[in-house]
């Protein structure tokens, strides 16, 4: 399925073989390049998926990140040349969706974008009923919204499918690996803290209090599970 895909990358040549191969998987590319430009873009275009670049002049990537965090919940894939795994988690930390070192390849680039777009791809599960309702908190798994109350959290696509697949089975618990396979997919090779990061964007959202957690819970030695107590 074509979709509109924003690429914000500060080398042309980069950018260029990015649009091409994005181009050549049927999607329509804009491609910009500093981090103003690639926020007025956003704004302007109401893309499908954004692949942003860390290093950028004017503004850089991780405030790009976090302007866009704070208006949309389109999907993001960093690009990063930086190898410390605290860096790409600090994106992670931000609300990007998926991350890629660079130098990658073209293609590898063009496999994760068709990945995260199948993951957020707006499907619902017929066995499963459209709304999960708890004490104090309402999934809608149709619409993709999550009230609390009187407060509507904005989540990112990926926040929402980690909520929706733990509270679709509540109290069961699961592990960080099974946790990568409901909701990253078999072909995500990131790593454990992955999954403690969007955890915790998570809590921050939906929960009164997430020093004391009452949806997300962890269950020590095991990982997580949802659960209203």
């Amino acid at each position: 399925m074509a979709s509109d895909i924003l690429v914000i990358e500060d080398d042309p040549g980069i950018a260029r073989i990015v649009c091409l191969y994005l181009e050549r998987d049927g999607h329509r590319v804009t491609a910009v390049g500093d981090g103003i430009s690639g926020l007025q873009a956003a704004r302007e275009l109401d893309p499908d998926l954004i692949v942003l670049d860390l290093m950028l002049p004017r503004l850089d990537g991780m405030e790009v990140c976090r302007i866009l965090r704070e208006e949309s919940d389109v999907p993001i894939i960093m690009a990063t040349a930086r190898v410390d795994e605290d860096d790409r988690l600090a994106g992670l930390d931000l609300g990007a969706d998926d991350y890629i070192l660079k130098p990658f390849s073209p293609r590898e680039l063009a496999a994760r974008v068709r990945a995260v777009l199948r993951r957020t791809a707006r499907q619902t599960d017929a066995a499963q009923p459209s709304l999960l309702e708890f004490d104090g908190l309402t999934i809608d798994l149709k619409n993709r919204t999550v009230n609390r109350g009187e407060a509507k959290p904005s989540l990112t696509p990926t926040e929402f499918r980690l909520l929706a697949a733990l509270a679709t089975e509540p109290r069961r618990p699961f592990t960080r690996d099974q946790i990568i396979d409901k909701v990253f997919g078999y072909d995500f090779d990131g790593f454990d803290r992955t999954v403690d990061v969007h955890i915790a964007n998570l809590r921050r959202k939906i929960e009164p209090d997430a020093r004391k957690p009452r949806y997300v819970q962890t269950v020590h030695g095991v990982g997580y599970r949802f659960g209203d107590a």
